[in-house]
């Protein structure tokens, strides 16, 4: 088959999919945007960025932007159809930033399947979630819906569609949820693994840690309340004050990825940072910022206790990593983590709001690491069983788009 990728950070969501599709002698094509540098495994051709769009109601803003995003694909589709004469099979494009609203006008035989990562609901999910930011009242749930509306008129075009988690798949309307099936992109366990000559040097300094040390890791895109960065500082003076050989290592960006800034102007970081500073010892806590996967990787395989949180939200693929790595992880008590750890058996499940609670889990965690290793090995066991690329799911995401021809 012609098979066209559409994603603005291709290869976003099929950096295994893509080339193994090729491999099976498939022409593989993706589409990007033009500002996307990242590298690609398969040819790419790119859009032009679209232009800022002024509106004088906020309500339209997203899909305004996602149509103008749409469009700029669909203006590339066009000029590849009319210049080169080139007509996929099948279209498999990430829904969230409206690239595949208008691709069917382009080639309406071409069979479009979508990544339906999340739908954005009033209740429920992350917008009602944090009582120390959620917006209240019926303006923030207009607001909300408002904000759907690209992603169910997707939904509506597509032939089939592709969630990575049960939990992401059920946030879409049941009318439509029968078009999902849910796989997950994969975790590559031949490469996430424990590994006991890992070594992690905080760059800048002369340290480094090893397995065995008192490490506890915390990784997210950036460091902002969807992905508990606020719970977990809370938490830390206590361990460090408990534990006076623990080290905390903090991956993540300075920005937000999710939800919006602090109103004061400065960042989420510093903001949470300042609420605890009187209260820890910053040479035992380390921030990395972004980090190269090498980095991030040996962090995980250093780390004696991993913290992961997240609202009811889009699960992490760190935290499948640190599962297939070996790591003790502690982790947040929401819907999504609950699909893939059971409190007890291959990791230990906290509240996301009970900081006591937090505290003490890391610390025990710390503290007692032969009690941590039975966990240890199921959660490797179990994403080895359920979540690995090379043979639970690339082998179901290639039968997805070759049996959807």
């Amino acid at each position: 088959m012609k098979i066209l990728f559409v994603h603005q950070n291709f290869p976003g969501q099929f950096p295994h999919l893509a080339p193994a599709l090729a491999a099976r002698g498939h022409q593989v094509l993706a589409l990007t945007a033009e500002t996307n540098t990242r590298p690609a495994p398969v040819r790419v051709i790119k859009y032009r960025k679209p232009d800022p769009v002024t509106l004088s109601s906020p309500l339209g803003r997203m899909y305004a932007e996602c149509a103008e995003r749409g469009a700029r694909a669909a203006l590339a589709a066009g000029q590849l159809r009319d210049r080169h004469g080139y007509v996929p099979d099948l279209i498999f494009g990430h829904s969230g930033w409206g690239e595949t609203l208008f691709l069917k006008e382009v080639w309406p035989k071409a069979k479009l399947l979508i990544y339906a990562e999340l739908m954005y609901q009033t209740t429920g999910l992350d917008t009602d979630f944090d009582p120390e930011f959620r917006r209240e009242g019926l303006g923030a749930r207009i607001s909300t819906t408002a904000r759907a509306a690209h992603l169910v008129q997707a939904m509506v075009q597509a032939d089939a569609a592709l969630a990575p988690t049960a939990f992401q798949a059920a946030t879409f309307p049941a009318e439509l949820r029968g078009k999902i099936r849910v796989i997950h992109d994969g975790i590559n366990t031949e490469v996430v693994r424990p590994n006991p000559e890992a070594v992690l040097h905080i760059p800048g300094t002369t340290r480094s840690f090893r397995p065995g040390d008192e490490v506890i890791s915390f990784v997210s895109r950036s460091l902002e309340p969807y992905r508990g960065y606020h719970s977990f500082l809370r938490a830390l003076p206590a361990v460090l004050q408990a534990r006076p050989q623990a080290q905390a290592v903090i991956v993540g960006d300075e920005g937000q990825s999710y939800g919006a800034p602090p109103k004061d102007g400065i960042s989420w970081k510093a903001r949470f940072l300042d609420e605890v500073r009187d209260r820890i010892d910053l040479e035992r806590v380390h921030f990395l910022g972004r980090v190269p996967y090498a980095t991030y990787l040996a962090l995980l395989q250093v780390s004696r206790v991993h913290a992961y949180f997240t609202y009811p939200f889009v699960l992490s693929w760190s935290c499948l990593e640190a599962l297939a790595a070996g790591a003790m992880v502690v982790a947040s008590d929401t819907e999504p983590v609950r699909e893939v750890i059971t409190d007890g058996r291959n990791g230990r499940l906290v509240d996301f709001f009970d900081i006591a609670g937090w505290s003490a889990a890391l610390i025990s965690a710390l503290a007692n690491p032969e009690a941590a290793a039975p966990l240890r090995e199921a959660a490797r066991a179990g994403v080895i069983a359920r979540y690995d690329l090379a043979t639970v799911c690339l082998p179901q995401l290639i039968d997805f788009v070759e049996n959807a021809r």
